[in-house]
């Protein structure tokens, strides 16, 4: 399976929620945001080819990633965009199910996103 390219959804201000939950979670885990990135760079390397214990299906075309730090659940949700590309829209710290709520904030930024990729892909600043 070819590599894959992994995005960052962002607003349409130009916040990308992924990408700042991650920078906190290095400040303040370091070894949580080591096993994040980690499962980001599997994403890409094996894309939907991915799956549990690493990643699994919830609903809607929204993906979750998963990894676990101590007795920390960390998630991110993510979606595929013409099954080359994946969008990481939105993350979480769990301890059970991931509530529905959750769920329905990255299927809107899913939306969003298909509407105006452009407008939704966050440039990392130089």
């Amino acid at each position: 399976m070819p590599r894959i390219k992994v995005a960052f959804y962002q607003d349409a201000d130009g916040v990308a929620p992924v990408v700042n939950w991650l920078r906190e979670l290095m400040k303040t885990n370091e070894k949580a945001w080591a096993h994040c990135r980690a499962r980001i760079e599997m994403l890409g390397q094996m894309g939907c080819e991915l799956r549990r214990p690493a990643a699994d299906y919830l609903r809607d075309g929204i993906y979750e990633l998963r990894t676990k730090q101590g007795h920390v659940q960390y998630r991110i949700l993510y979606f595929f965009h013409e099954r080359q590309l994946a969008i990481l829209a939105h993350s979480l710290t769990k301890e059970d199910a991931i509530p529905a709520v959750e769920i329905e904030r990255a299927i809107k930024r899913k939306r969003l996103f298909e509407s105006n990729p452009g407008k939704h892909t966050y440039e990392a600043e130089s």
